[in-house]
């Protein structure tokens, strides 16, 4: 199935055929559920996890220039939208689903303050969330919704040039919980050849 780029609108007013210098794609594991066995991304790690993400994105001189796209769920990708925000890199959030069921899912089971920081992230968007069954339609009967939202994630970032694509992942290495996790989307970079930066958990902590 061939999924359309994402449309991203008025990233740059001043600017209409603004082209980013670097497309930087994100995904990483969401919290652990409560006593996960074995721990993978323990609540008390989302710190350090917070400065490996920055400091990779200063690595990459990221900025104004640059654009990011993720999800936005807890953990990882909210960690990563937090860094590229401060840098004044612009974010797009590309989901799954609705947003409201998207929170339901991948935002608010992760506790804590996510939901506020989540809240805080949307309110300075130069656009609001994509979410797939808007823009892309029904989930065909044979597709994931979480594996979709991961090609289109990829198609949306290639759309501006494989050379300009820079995929940044929080991973430990191993298969996802379910379908359409970070291992998918480490796979379907890898079929494109694309640069991926590769967090490992397994020795981040």
């Amino acid at each position: 199935m061939s999924i359309q780029p994402a449309k991203f609108h008025l990233l740059d007013q001043s600017k209409p055929a603004w082209q980013p210098r670097r497309v930087l794609l994100f995904s990483g594991h969401m919290l652990d559920a409560p006593n996960r066995a074995p721990p993978r991304f323990p609540a008390e790690k989302t710190a350090l996890a917070a400065q490996c993400i920055a400091g990779k994105l200063d690595e990459l001189q990221a900025g104004p220039g640059d654009l990011a796209i993720t999800q936005g769920a807890n953990g990882g990708d909210i960690l990563f939208a937090e860094a590229c925000l401060q840098r004044d890199v612009k974010l797009q959030l590309l989901q799954p689903f609705k947003e409201a069921e998207f929170i339901e899912n991948s935002v608010t089971p992760g506790h804590a303050d996510w939901l506020q920081r989540y809240q805080a992230i949307a309110r300075q968007l130069p656009n609001p969330p994509l979410a797939a069954p808007t823009e892309l339609g029904p989930l065909p009967p044979d597709m994931n919704a979480y594996e979709r939202c991961n090609l289109w994630l990829l198609a949306s970032g290639l759309a501006y040039g494989p050379e300009k694509l820079v995929f940044i992942c929080l991973w430990d290495g191993g298969g996802g919980d379910g379908p359409g996790g970070t291992a998918h989307m480490v796979a379907q970079v890898q079929k494109q050849h694309g640069q991926a930066i590769w967090l490992d958990t397994r020795t981040l902590w």
